[in-house]
């Protein structure tokens, strides 16, 4: 550590991730409670938040912010963000947030499958995650 550290010696520089998720992610190890973030969870920066947090939660094994992070993202899923929770879902192997985004993609109009479709997020997931498609498929063909 003292090789790297340009700042004030002892200082461990984090660098992956946002001031704001560590200070949320230590308010939890403290309190045992999903932080509330300044802004309202509704919007972009707010569910942006959300999934850092999940992101950092699985890193560092924190298994109940990371049900807590699923559960309030859960109820934010949107055709815009559909494609890009899905694909953080299943690589942070997160089933209730994925099986939320299943869910909604379900109950879609087709115009609104074709424009999940055309997102770049569903790009990502066809080319990195081709078994969320089969997953998709059978849930689709069971309606």
């Amino acid at each position: 550590m003292k090789e790297g550290a340009t700042t004030m010696p002892g200082a461990i520089v984090i660098e992956d991730m946002k001031a704001n998720v560590y200070r949320a992610m230590l308010s939890f190890i403290y309190t045992d409670s999903l932080p509330t973030m300044e802004k309202a969870e509704e919007d972009e920066e707010g569910v942006m938040w959300l999934q850092d947090l999940l992101v950092a939660a699985d890193r560092y094994d924190l298994q109940r912010l990371k049900f807590l992070c699923e559960e309030k993202l859960s109820e934010h899923i949107r055709v815009s963000t559909v494609a890009s929770t899905l694909a953080l879902a299943e690589r942070h192997h997160c089933r209730m947030l994925k099986e939320a985004c299943f869910q909604l993609l379900q109950v879609q109009t087709p115009s609104c499958l074709q424009e999940v479709m055309a997102s770049s997020g569903w790009e990502h997931i066809v080319t990195a995650y081709p078994s969320v498609l089969n997953e998709l498929i059978a849930k689709l063909i069971s309606l």
